[in-house]
């Protein structure tokens, strides 16, 4: 990259809000070769990067930190140690931070286990398994403050951001203000991300992390600081009116900050959600594939970040953040209800996603009402089903199916479904459509724009369609619905205001098959690569044996066996599998 600069004569790199901006290597290569890192020195992210070397800086200019254990080659046994003088419950956390790898341990016979894993999954991530240790806060909320800092000593807090609706310790929704804060505790929070940043000298955009108790909305305590520009930037962007990359470039280029601290002003309420490639009634295990197309919301106060585009191929290389949706309202209320409307309009057709989800999200009470931590999203998650394809949507793949077959017969009379040609009996077309939850076949009668239609063993209506290339009309029994569509390999994807559906044909008397692994194999759930196979290939195992942990999205899962028995191991250490893909069989 820096070669790349030195050629095209570039001045500086933005090294956006990926790893390469918390590089400390890298922002250090910029400041030898002349070339600005759009970014802090590269001692503030070191500092910041080593979560105990932050901590005891932080700390040493009155920041509050959450008491615990954090100090360099704390072994196995320092942690088990420090566990109980500390306190049950216990977060283990890496010192290379960032979310993944950290564990909540309350159970002390459960800890070694735990500390293994936290080591393994944060050399994967970080290619460091160094950690520590901090008593866990009950029900926190997990609050952060946009800084902006620039090279004359000005420093300056934006307001701070909630962002305690998260799964696996990565956010889900993020707003701003946060509706538990009173103006008190925001100006002291807020001097608080001030200190941090001057402990480093720090420059340019960060973010102060914070986890404050539900129960004890005046304490706070410092987390971890992001030396970087975060995805959720745009809710401050929305209620301050400021653009961060814009200041991010302008502190780079060696101007002062243009306001003080009393000039910024928070005007209205904003939220964003992430828009992800995951499965959430399968515990948000990430998913994959090819998008087809991508349906973007539009309107008063709504903002989206993107570069999704039809093509693009979704992996198990990186995180699964698809999009971001933005609302931005008056107040809380207004900016609720509008994410929920540009959700309702949004579809990523070819990949599952969590849109569904985060509809259900919004509308739980808690939510509404802003009563956070970050167990809600777990909590509610357990009563989260997706929605089984409703018959009008059968139909309408029913009913493309009949319209494809009609363009493919144009000018050929003896290629055109029986039921269309002069004389006979007319013949239905029969159609066996299967999704993720339900299954049945349809029939089509007749010519697509004047035909009818069946699901199942309901009843049978007058139906036409209409297929542009964004755009199907159904109308069934003279009640119209307009989806949006996309199809590759004979697999169909629909969607409206509902949510998304896959509707793939399936031999007729595979139909009513349960989708999954049958009782005696071991499949993955998921794309991605094999990194530890836990028993021998001819070994006896018991029920509930992790046989084999794949990792998908810097994410480890471990697989069990369903049952007891003699099992084959089918992978390898390094191997890797696709979604459903047998990974090992047991025989009784």
């Amino acid at each position: 990259m820096l070669d790349a600069a030195a050629r095209t004569g570039a001045q500086a790199i933005h090294p956006g809000y990926g790893f390469l901006a918390e590089n400390a290597d890298f922002a250090a290569a910029c400041e030898r070769a002349r070339v600005v890192f759009l970014g802090p020195p590269a001692r503030a992210i070191e500092v910041m990067g080593d979560k105990i070397a932050a901590k005891n800086a932080v700390a040493a200019f009155d920041v509050p930190v959450v008491p615990g254990v954090a100090r360099a080659g704390l072994t196995d046994d320092a942690l088990v140690t420090a566990a109980a003088e500390v306190g049950y419950p216990v977060l283990i956390k890496p010192s290379a931070g960032g979310g993944k790898g950290m564990r909540l341990v309350q159970d002390p016979a459960r800890l070694p286990e735990a500390l293994v894993s936290a080591r393994r999954e944060a050399m994967s991530s970080f290619g460091d398994d160094t950690l520590f240790l901090e008593r866990f806060v009950l029900r926190p909320r997990h609050i952060e403050v946009q800084v902006l800092a620039d090279a004359h000593g000005n420093v300056v807090h934006l307001g701070e951001r909630e962002c305690s609706l998260q799964r696996r310790h990565q956010k889900v929704i993020e707003e701003a203000p946060s509706p538990l804060l009173d103006p008190q505790t925001r100006e002291r929070i807020g001097v608080a991300a001030c200190n941090t940043a001057r402990c480093v000298d720090y420059v340019g955009a960060g973010t102060v992390e914070f986890i404050v108790s539900a129960q004890r909305p005046d304490e706070f305590f410092f987390m971890e600081m992001n030396t970087r520009l975060q995805v959720e930037h745009p809710v401050t962007e929305a209620i301050t009116g400021l653009d961060l990359v814009e200041w991010q470039l302008r502190v780079g280029a060696g101007e002062k900050l243009g306001f003080a601290q009393n000039d910024i002003e928070l005007r209205g309420h904003a939220i964003e959600a992430r828009v992800y490639a995951e499965d959430p009634a399968r515990e948000f295990l990430p998913t994959g594939g090819r998008v087809l197309a991508v349906f973007e919301p539009a309107g008063p106060g709504v903002r989206v970040d993107s570069s999704l585009l039809g093509g693009t191929v979704v992996g198990s290389d990186y995180d699964p953040l698809l999009t971001k949706v933005i609302a931005h309202g008056a107040d809380r209320e207004e900016a609720l209800d509008r994410l929920d409307q540009a959700l309702a309009r949004t579809a990523v057709l070819g990949v599952q996603t969590n849109v569904e989800f985060l509809r259900f999200l919004l509308a739980d009470e808690r939510v509404r009402v802003g009563d956070l931590d970050t167990a809600v999203l777990d909590e509610r998650s357990a009563d989260f089903t997706a929605r089984p394809a409703p018959d009008d949507v059968l139909a309408a793949g029913g009913l493309y199916r009949q319209w494809a077959l009609a363009r493919r017969a144009q000018g050929d009379l003896w290629a055109a479904p029986s039921g269309w040609r002069g004389g006979g009996h007319m013949a239905p077309v029969r159609t066996a459509m299967r999704t993720p939850l339900r299954s049945e076949t349809v029939s089509v009668w007749g010519p697509p724009e004047s035909a009818q239609v069946q699901v199942g063993d309901g009843e049978i209506d007058c139906a036409s369609v209409q297929v542009t290339r964004e755009q199907m009309s159904v109308t069934i029994s003279g009640l119209r619905r307009d989806y949006r569509w996309a199809e590759a390999d004979r697999h169909l994807w629909i969607a409206d205001e509902r949510g998304t559906w896959h509707l793939r044909e399936a031999e007729e008397h595979k139909i009513h098959r349960a989708v999954g692994a049958r009782p005696a194999e071991v499949v993955s759930p998921m794309p991605g690569s094999v990194i530890a196979v836990q028993v021998e290939s001819g070994s006896q195992i018991s029920a509930g044996d992790v046989v084999v942990v794949v990792e998908a999205m810097k994410m480890e899962h471990s697989l069990e066996a369903p049952v007891s028995g003699r099992v084959q191991v089918l992978v390898s250490v390094g191997d890797q599998v696709k979604v459903e893909q047998v990974l090992a069989r047991i025989k009784d």
